[in-house]
This record gives structure tokens, C-alpha cells and sequence, in this order.
């Protein structure tokens, strides 16, 4: 199956959160050729935005940070670029009134006709309705 991977996903396979076991879970299985994962190409930087994140906030220390970062680095999705997917998303992050980097991964997954696996609750309750092709990574076995 193709998904189109939020980084709240890719940061909880290094880092131990709720869900932490079906985020890793997917990623075995695109390992293991079952799964093909896509993301735009602003998504490293939002990992390591997150990974940064919870240096600061005391759940990471900078060594830890570093090996997660370095881990993650080697086990990338296949990005497409942002840009030429900025209008749609503008259409409709105006639209719904969500972040216009949500609704990045929301018209890539669109326009590749594939499912948008996400841990973020909130944007699931926002958006699955009107896009029903946004998984919520709870959801997942």
C-alpha cells in the first residue's frame, strides 16, 4: 500500500510515544516491501523541527537527538517536491482553516490517490470528513 507519511509518524519511530508500536509496525513493513511511503521534501526538516522540539523541552537530550536524527536520516520516504502542490494546498488550508503544511501532505496524498497516514488527532477531526483518505496512525492494527 502507498501512504503518504506525516512526520508526526517518521519522529514517533525514534522517539517512544503513544502509538510508538504502529508507527514502527508500518515502517518494518515498508521495509519489508509492503508499504511505499511518500512525504513531501519539507519533510526531514519537520522531523528534525521535532526532534529539536523535544530537546527543548527536556524528553531528548542533544546526544539522543543527534543518533534519532542520524537514524531517521537513513530510512527516508520517497519525497516530492512542495512547490508545484502549494496551490491546491492553499485552496484548501483557506478553505478549512488548517496550517498550509498540513495541507501539503493533504494534496500530495490527493493527487497521488493514496492514503495520508497521520498521529495528529486534531487534524484528523478537521479534515477526514471531507477527505477520507486521512488515517489516523491510532486506527492502524
Amino acid at each position: 500500500m502507498r501512504y503518504v507519511l506525516d512526520s508526526s509518524v517518521a519522529f514517533k519511530w525514534e522517539v517512544a510515544e503513544a502509538d510508538s508500536d504502529k508507527a514502527i509496525r508500518l515502517r518494518d513493513e515498508a521495509r519489508q516491501g509492503l508499504h511505499e511511503f511518500l512525504a513531501l521534501d519539507v519533510f526531514p526538516i519537520e522531523v528534525a523541527h521535532a526532534v529539536t522540539r523535544a530537546e527543548r523541552q527536556g524528553r531528548l537530550t542533544p546526544a539522543e537527538g543527534a543518533i534519532a536524527l542520524a537514524i531517521f536520516l537513513g530510512d527516508l520516504p520517497t519525497f516530492y517536491p512542495s512547490l508545484g502542490l502549494l496551490p491546491r494546498a492553499y485552496v484548501i488550508s483557506s478553505s478549512v482553516r488548517i496550517g498550509i503544511y498540513d495541507c501539503l501532505y493533504v494534496a500530495l496524498a490527493e493527487r497521488e490517490g493514496c492514503s495520508f497516514v497521520t498521529a495528529d488527532a486534531r487534524l484528523v477531526a478537521n479534515l477526514a470528513v471531507r477527505f477520507p483518505f486521512i488515517v489516523e496512525l491510532s486506527t492502524l492494527p
